[in-house]
């Protein structure tokens, strides 16, 4: 008997009573039924604001990062069980493993992100910070908090799992509960990975919710401290963005839309050369990869017309040996659509592009899906249709969302770069051309029309991650029809879901709301070297104020003999005369040198290693004679929470030096990283 899905909402698993009924993409058999069961929205609203918010809260950027490690780990011991009801949803492995792997790889990539590039507190300083007084003593920068709402993250069909967990990881980042709601048609494998994400232990009380079916009056009960994505048809993007109570209560909202991306094949490429092939083949597997059914599939084959005849006939070759039917059938490259309603959609649309256009391969051509009971599955033929009517508009206004594309001829670059712009705005474009010049004047064109923009040749190809893939560490979404909004893209993510403040005070204020060291802040002197203290006894603000050292002609030659620098400024007192400095100076590195000898302390200790300099600027020059000194603060402390192989826990401490001369000028200014050892063993 088909199972009836539940709805998690506020800590609890709802849904008893069945609903509307969930097909196998494969068979057409029913295995799923929604539940009928009615949703409380303002209870689920309740519970994400009262308990997911101070839940979160009480851990900080670094402790969510780890926890969204420790998930992705869980869920990839797991994932042949999402593997198994996948293959329903009519996906084959390999389609499945971008939305499974992919998901989880999404959830490492923030958490490594996360434990690089954010603060072990909830206050994430966007400096840097600006005087805004004669004086010194009234500073200004920005700060981004979590914003204590909630974020409901409204996915499609395509991709049940990815398309969650790629909302989540930064707004769970951000400390904001989520409620996830998946499309109903594949719905069944967003509640089995919810199940499991509940099953880890690993998510705070609220943190995440679920909704199967319908949303409600859910979108009304939100306020300005809520975030609102979606991701599915323009249309539908169009219509929950107008919803009244988000705009009354000025609702952040962020949408990604199926486009019509395209890939042009550039003018210079010919038949005989590697990236013709490249072109024909990538063009394929976004045809055929997920049947179609993803939001960044090429929908435009924009090719020269002297190559439309060859790019079709190895297009047609290629789509002949593709198989389709069950992924469970050796051999099966291509499954199905995820609904008969999906397969239905896809052929009236066809039948729209079709109208003055040219069918070079279709179900014609020798469609018959493999597997037992397929008869009645929602498999749709590799469809490839010729437009050389560039006044046809329907192939730049209708979008089937299956393994079709159109291939469109073109007159030369400017040509094809107008055609790719009349999409309205897309996700993605490609362009395969192995001349520079040509991409160096196609891709700002492209770019103002496309939210991401691949240059793939030959050298690009070794590595390439191709044109329907999202990555975490860049942006997701496009322009116009593409939604207008922005997805990943790193760190621009996890700030698009925490609020931005402008800062005000003293320094000495900014620092302690920032947990950051700015200059003109007060700072604490002692005894004790800031290098001899362990990481839980250092303070932001402990100081060094060093010794001093006058640098002589010999440094500057022992160091040019060390390092090989003879650079005329160095060494050639005539040339250096002529030059704005009027004299010979100093190495800039070789002030860095002598400033660490300044603020070192050289014996074993807490301070374990050195790993890099961040912000340097050589600000005045150095000339023999003159007498320098440093000043070490201590900037910044994050925790990663991590030990060495003894169990030894370090934290990284990034400090803040100015190094200065005889008449307290600045001549240096950076950052240098340092791992510093705890005190205390931390727990395994």
């Amino acid at each position: 008997m088909p199972q009836t899905l539940q709805s998690f909402i506020a800590g609890r698993w709802i849904g008893g009573e069945a609903a509307t009924p969930l097909h196998s993409a494969l068979t057409n058999a029913v295995i799923y039924h929604t539940h009928a069961d009615r949703i409380d929205f303002d209870e689920a609203v309740s519970y994400a604001r009262k308990t997911g918010v101070p839940a979160l809260m009480q851990m900080n950027f670094q402790q969510r990062a780890a926890r969204l490690k420790a998930l992705a780990l869980y869920l990839l011991s797991r994932k042949e069980e999402l593997y198994a009801i996948s293959h329903q949803t009519g996906a084959t492995r390999a389609d499945s493993w971008v939305d499974i792997e992919g998901g989880t790889g999404t959830l490492f990539a923030y958490a490594s992100m996360g434990s690089r590039e954010l603060p072990s507190s909830n206050v994430l300083h966007e400096g840097p910070a600006m005087a805004l007084g004669k004086n010194g003593g009234f500073a200004g920068t920005h700060i981004l908090v979590p914003r204590g709402g909630l974020a409901v993250h409204i996915n499609a069909f395509n991709f049940p799992i990815w398309g969650l967990l790629e909302k989540f990881a930064p707004s769970f980042l951000a400390a904001m509960p989520c409620i996830g709601k998946p499309a109903s048609a594949t719905s069944y494998l967003t509640e089995a990975l919810v199940r499991m994400m509940h099953e880890s232990g690993l998510l705070p009380d609220g943190a995440l919710q679920l909704v199967i079916g319908s949303t409600g009056d859910l979108l009304d009960r939100l306020g300005g401290s809520d975030v609102v994505t979606f991701t599915g048809s323009a249309d539908t993007a169009a219509r929950l963005r107008a919803n009244r109570n988000l705009i009354a209560s000025s609702v952040p909202f962020t949408a990604e839309a199926d486009s019509l991306n395209c890939a042009i094949l550039a003018p210079d490429v010919t038949p005989d050369d590697p990236e013709f092939d490249l072109f024909v083949k990538e063009v394929a597997r976004e045809m055929t990869g997920k049947a179609g059914q993803k939001c960044t599939a090429v929908r435009r084959i924009i090719v020269p017309e002297h190559l439309v005849d060859a790019v079709g006939t190895r297009l047609r070759e290629r789509l002949a040996k593709v198989s389709v039917g069950d992924p469970s059938v050796a051999g099966v490259r291509m499954g199905a659509l995820a609904s008969r309603d999906q397969q239905r959609d896809v052929a009236q649309r066809v039948e729209q592009l079709a109208r003055g256009n040219q069918v070079l391969f279709s179900a014609r051509d020798g469609f018959a899906p493999l597997g037992e009971g397929v008869s009645e599955g929602a498999f749709f033929a590799p469809t490839l249709l010729l437009c050389r009517d560039q006044r046809n508009e329907a192939v730049h206004e209708v979008e089937a969302f299956g393994p079709v594309s159109t291939i469109i001829s073109y007159h030369g670059i400017d040509e094809a770069l107008a055609l790719a712009a009349r999409g309205k705005g897309s996700l993605v474009s490609t362009l395969v051309t192995k001349e520079p010049a040509i991409a160096a004047y196609a891709v700002p064109v492209a770019a103002a029309s496309h939210g991401r923009v691949l240059v793939l040749e030959r050298e690009a190809a070794v590595d390439s991650t191709g044109h329907g893939s999202p990555l975490p560490q860049l942006k997701h979404g496009g322009p116009g029809r593409a939604g207008g909004g922005e997805e990943l893209g790193g760190m621009r993510a996890v700030r698009h879901f925490l609020q931005r403040a402008a800062l005000q005070g003293s320094p000495t204020m900014l620092a302690a709301v920032t947990g950051e060291y700015l200059r003109g802040a007060a700072v604490q002197e002692s005894d004790v070297h800031p290098f001899r203290k362990h990481f839980e006894d250092l303070a932001i603000g402990d100081s060094l104020l060093t010794h001093r050292r006058t640098v002589s002609e010999a440094d500057i030659v022992n160091f040019g003999g060390v390092s090989g620098d003879y650079f005329y400024m160095h060494f050639d007192e005539v040339a250096a005369r002529d030059t704005q400095f009027g004299r010979r100076i100093a190495h800039g590195y070789f002030v860095l040198s002598a400033a660490a000898g300044l603020f070192v302390s050289p014996a074993p200790g807490p301070v374990l290693a050195n790993y890099g300099l961040d912000n340097l600027r050589f600000v005045a020059p150095v000339a023999i004679g003159d007498t320098i000194r440093a000043r070490l603060t201590c900037k910044r402390k994050v925790d990663r929470n991590r030990t060495d192989d003894q169990g030894v826990g370090q934290g990284v401490v990034a400090w803040d030096v100015q190094v200065t001369n005889q008449r307290d000028e600045l001549v240096a200014s950076y950052d240098i990283l340092t791992l510093v050892m705890k005190r205390r063993m931390m727990a395994a």
